[in-house]
């Protein structure tokens, strides 16, 4: 039996699109093609995520571009896409599947569809529910690896960087945070007050790390370990890490203005700097791996916070960072460091 191209498509080849975008953005050229009257498209996906709750990527005809809109987690669905599609046209939208949580598939007209022109449209959903199924598989794979794992990691795991073992060394500023007095404050706090206070601290921070361009690469306890690859020079590594410290402090400071409004300690913490090469990659017991980054870098970065406390400042710079950045710095001498050979040139930063 000849089928039409779209739907001959949607059989053959629409499994393997790299992501839901290009599988968007080429049904609806195959469509168009086909003389339907197009303006755009939408196509919602439920992710497993703890924040994240759909992705929708909206087409355009006119352009052929793909841009993408996210819907939070206990959050009411957003209009925000459905009116971005009317604003196209008049809007014709099938959910792929029976479930709350099922694909949706919806297109902008140029004008009206006619009954046939709905018709097609249809069927082209019901052919289309096979490769959305497949697509939404590897979307909640994709959601539920870069939660746990981070972007970065995530991409490698997915790429196939499964053995046990191997990496790659790569050079990256390492920034190293933890709480202070965090034993005393637990156990005068209740478990669940706890547990939101640790939250909106690795909001805090975690969001400053990653709006620098960093990842987060492990929560310890109270403190977390995040890296800022090298990926043009490495000045620019060091100066989005410091970046990133400075959104931390800011938000912390307000967080800590509202924690005392309510009668609350404040929450503070040091944090620890340096460029140093690592090796990123796979690393834990036959059944159970962890894909981080280890090396002299990383211990000396997490001796270096401990320094934080000793020396009555918040934040610690190692020479290595200090060489890199052009930002005013207060020398606190060399120091030895446990575990480490050479002792370590330290600064902080003016207000720190």
């Amino acid at each position: 039996m000849d089928l039409p191209a779209p739907l001959a498509w949607l059989v053959d080849e629409a499994g393997a699109s790299p992501g839901p975008d290009r599988f968007l953005a080429e049904l609806g050229s195959r469509l168009l093609a086909d003389c339907l009257p197009l303006a755009g498209g939408a196509l919602t996906l439920a992710v497993p995520h703890p924040i994240i709750a759909r992705r929708t990527w909206l087409w355009r005809a006119e352009t052929g571009a793909v841009i993408e809109s996210l819907g939070f987690a206990g959050a009411p669905p957003s209009q925000a896409e459905r009116d971005w599609l009317a604003g196209l046209g008049p809007v014709l939208e099938d959910t792929i599947g029976a479930a709350a949580d099922k694909p949706v598939l919806a297109w902008a007209g140029m004008r009206p569809f006619n009954p046939a022109e709905t018709g097609r449209l249809r069927e082209a959903a019901r052919f289309a529910a096979a490769p959305l199924a497949a697509l939404a598989e590897r979307a909640a794979l994709s959601a539920l690896l870069e939660a746990y794992l981070g972007r970065r990691s995530a991409a490698r795991v997915k790429a196939g960087a499964l053995t046990r073992g191997t990496g790659e060394t790569i050079r990256a500023a390492l920034l190293y945070a933890d709480l202070r007095n965090f034993t005393a404050l637990s156990e005068a706090t209740q478990p669940t007050e706890m547990i939101a206070a640790l939250d909106a601290w690795f909001d805090r921070v975690a969001g400053a790390i990653h709006a620098f361009g960093g990842e987060v690469l492990k929560f310890i306890g109270d403190g977390l370990l995040a890296i800022f690859p090298v990926t043009g020079s490495p000045a620019e590594a060091c100066e989005a890490a410091l970046r990133a410290i400075a959104a931390a402090r800011a938000g912390m400071a307000h967080f800590d203005a509202l924690r005392e409004a309510q009668g609350l300690p404040q929450l503070p913490f040091g944090t620890a700097l340096h460029l140093g090469d690592v090796l990123w990659g796979n690393i834990g017991a036959v059944d159970r791996l962890d894909f981080t980054a280890i090396g002299p870098a990383v211990n000396l970065v997490s001796r270096l916070e401990g320094l934080c406390r000793p020396l009555g400042r918040s934040v610690l710079i190692s020479g290595a960072v200090a060489a890199e950045t052009a930002q005013p710095l207060v020398p606190l001498g060399d120091h030895e460091l446990r575990g480490i050979a050479a002792p370590c040139a330290v600064f902080t930063l003016p207000d720190a």
